[in-house]
């Protein structure tokens, strides 16, 4: 035995600094976001020092997700879990948190970060909200992440609370921070010179995913496909929106890419209108960033004009 030791102590040395490289190379933050575009937004705030999941794909709608295990599992390791809220998740993540049996990640726990807190929201209802009405959120319009300016305010919330849980990284993140608003304020720019002539015009919707992009580039929904939110369309509404079209010589037609386009399709061949379709976000596990995203976003509305 007393003559292994030697041949054993290199052995232990070598496993020790491979498991102290391991540690050092580790993201301090697990992050898990429930939409891409956070994901993406993160990952420019929380760089070398967040590892960075989504849980829904930009192909899906992020009102349903399917709660498999190992989103789970993600959620368990997670030191930091961002959400659109609002409800836009309410079908879904509820489940996923309780089963995790993460405490930090909890409602009001120390690694939960509902986003919708730092913007200012669009139709948020005054009445009183019930089923028959579909699916209206009673905090307001979950989609705010099509506007780039309130992008930046999520993005200045989540460099707070990273800052807050890894101290010792807090300039690092206020620095990726600065460099995201340079990059993002740059392009916004471009895409509102790219735009300008989208201002003013009438366009229809499919749901009501598109108030915060047309509040930032200016063009007015006249009605959306949908009777009502999450409710598909019916022959009598469909009819209805194709006269609107023909009367306001509406020229757009909006729509997320994960609904079904053959009614759209139908309205806008009948309208004289162009389709338009976008996803719901960055292709995050392909490395596309929230920039890259509203690039393709602005390149397609200015191909349709």
């Amino acid at each position: 035995m007393n003559r292994l030791i030697p041949r054993l102590i290199p052995a232990v040395l070598v496993l020790s600094a491979l498991l102290s490289m391991t540690t050092v190379a580790r993201a301090d933050l697990q992050v898990v976001t429930t939409t891409p575009d956070l994901a993406s937004i993160a990952r420019e705030i929380g760089g070398a020092h967040a590892e960075v999941r989504a849980l829904a794909l930009p192909t899906q709608d992020p009102h349903f997700v399917d709660a498999r295990p190992h989103l789970v599992l993600h959620l368990a390791r997670a030191d930091l879990l961002i959400l659109v809220g609002l409800d836009l998740e309410i079908g879904w993540l509820p489940t996923l948190i309780t089963g995790s049996r993460n405490a930090d990640i909890q409602i009001a726990g120390r690694g939960y970060l509902d986003c919708s807190q730092f913007v200012e929201l669009l139709e948020v209802p005054t009445q009183r909200i019930d089923r028959s009405m579909g699916d209206v959120h009673p905090g307001g319009n979950p989609h705010y992440m099509f506007d780039p300016r309130r992008a930046l305010i999520v993005a200045r919330g989540i460099s707070r609370r990273m800052a807050s849980l890894d101290p010792e990284h807090g300039a690092y993140f206020q620095g990726r921070l600065a460099r995201f608003a340079r990059r993002l304020g740059e392009a916004r720019s471009r895409w509102e010179r790219a735009l300008v002539s989208l201002r003013g015009q009438k366009v229809i919707g499919y749901h009501r995913s598109f108030p915060y992009l047309a509040d930032w580039l200016g063009f007015s929904v006249v009605i959306y496909l949908e009777p009502r939110p999450g409710i598909p369309p019916n022959p009598r509404h469909v009819a209805r929106v194709l006269g609107l079209a023909r009367q306001e010589r509406v020229r757009l037609i909006l729509q997320e890419t994960y609904f079904p386009s053959s009614t759209s399709e139908l309205v806008a061949e009948r309208a004289g209108a162009r389709l338009v379709q976008l996803s719901a976000g960055p292709n995050f596990r392909g490395g596309e960033d929230y920039i890259d995203f509203l690039d393709r976003v602005v390149g397609a509305l200015s191909e349709a004009r």
